[in-house]
């Protein structure tokens, strides 16, 4: 029989003498030279664009819809101090062309198999965001061998409501009415991204949808991550979110799993962090409050903190 599922954990609410909001002052990673740490990988699906980090236990970071690697900006810095981080823009998304395969919650997971393969590693714990969540929570399940722990962000996969909206809306509007109506943030030509973030009104309008308070993100960070958008795998990211169901196998996840969300998730709903949990054994939930769906750029310093702690705990016995 299995152990009984850990008590859902939530994080205290800020006190108000500490605002962990974003980040003050200079951010870590404008002083990184990126360009040294890029590499394209060669996968069967076509090539796909990886920055490498950092020396010790791999650590694979996976973006969500409409995202690419830089949404991990203000993780990497402080992750790659203890380990190997790996984070790519998923096939269609960010400077990786459309694959060669149609795009799949289940491809994408092995996109994931076979980046790992390619750079020879064997395990990994891997953290996905949103549709990326989605794809690591498909790897634990078809290739549990890759997966030594598991982090899932604000994952996609569970939701019956999407942006407040039921799936059944997505399968019976087109994707364009979709993008107009309610998805401004994923039709933002990268050309125009620096010149809404200038703008603070234009750059609410943009982003609130994803993070909690824009305004108090740097005009570079929210530059990056409108730089996400736009990409020609979206309309077809979006059919794979609402025509993959999962539920019946996520209880199949056997490795140790963190769930971390945002109370004010306007993307997927914070209810799905406790069917998560729900349906994981002895995982765990940090709900953070304040904060919106990409709880890693909107509370870096938090996120990071609880990830290292997760990571670095000794595996249960109990865990196969």
């Amino acid at each position: 029989m299995a152990a009984p599922a850990t008590p859902l954990i939530e994080t205290a609410a800020s006190d108000g003498a500490v605002d962990d909001y974003g980040v003050r002052g200079r951010e870590e990673w404008r002083d990184i030279d990126w360009r040294r740490h890029q590499r394209w990988v060669q996968l069967p699906g076509g090539p796909v664009n990886v920055i490498e980090r950092g020396e010790g236990p791999p650590l694979v970071l996976v973006h969500g819809h409409s995202g690419r690697w830089a949404n991990w900006l203000a993780n990497i810095p402080s992750l790659s101090r203890k380990h190997r981080v790996i984070a790519m823009d998923l096939p269609g998304f960010g400077h990786s062309p459309m694959p060669r395969e149609p795009i799949t919650i289940e491809n994408y997971g092995r996109t994931l198999d076979a980046l790992m393969d390619r750079l020879d590693i064997s395990a990994a714990s891997v953290v996905g965001n949103s549709m990326g969540g989605f794809a690591a929570a498909e790897l634990a399940i078809k290739s549990p061998q890759r997966v030594e722990r598991l982090t899932l962000v604000s994952a996609a996969g569970l939701a019956t409501k999407y942006l407040g909206l039921s799936t059944e809306f997505f399968h019976r509007g087109t994707v364009l009415a979709f993008a107009r109506a309610v998805n401004a943030y994923a039709g933002v030509p990268e050309a125009r991204a620096e010149t809404l973030v200038r703008r603070p009104r234009l750059r609410r309008r943009v982003l609130d949808v994803v993070v909690r308070y824009p305004e108090r993100l740097s005009g570079p960070m929210c530059f990056e991550l409108m730089r996400g958008s736009g990409k020609p795998a979206a309309p077809d990211a979006t059919d794979a979110i609402m025509n993959y169901d999962y539920r019946h196998r996520v209880s199949e996840i056997a490795c140790p799993t963190l769930i971390v969300w945002g109370r004010e998730d306007r993307v997927v709903p914070v209810s799905s962090a406790e069917e998560y949990h729900g349906l994981i054994d002895g995982s765990r939930v940090d709900v953070f409050d304040d904060t919106g769906h990409v709880a890693m750029l909107e509370r870096p310093t938090r996120f990071n903190t609880t990830l290292e702690a997760f990571l670095a705990e000794e595996i249960s016995a109990d865990v196969e």
